[in-house]
């Protein structure tokens, strides 16, 4: 499975952005998605994960502000940013989880940079 992320980008606080991560490969092996996030000198944090049933969860620090979705086929997944914040500054990174055991997929990322 390969996950190319797109739609990054420099935005003033209190801005949209949408991701797009688009699979391609062998799809059939995902079970979930998830984007994460890196900002500088701190660790990988989940960010929102959507289910094979398409029920979504997402950090605190980003609920009632991003929404993930999906189309049916786990082609393309999407994170539209709202409300953003300076401290959403960070390289978001696509992840697919798979269906049976194995290490995830993951996109190369996309800078997000929300100036204050």
């Amino acid at each position: 499975v390969q996950l190319q992320a797109s739609g990054g980008g420099l935005v003033q606080a209190g801005g949209s952005l949408r991701l797009s991560c688009a699979a391609s490969g062998s799809i059939f092996n995902i079970g979930s998605m998830a984007w994460y996030r890196q900002a500088p000198g701190k660790e990988r944090e989940l960010v929102a994960h959507i289910s094979s049933g398409g029920s979504t969860n997402y950090a605190d620090s980003v609920k009632e502000r991003f929404t993930a979705s999906r189309d049916n086929n786990w082609n393309t997944v999407y994170l539209q940013m709202n409300s953003l914040k300076a401290e959403d500054t960070a390289v978001y990174y696509c992840n697919a989880r798979r269906r049976n055991k194995g290490p995830d997929f993951w996109g190369q990322g996309t800078q997000v940079t929300v100036s204050s």
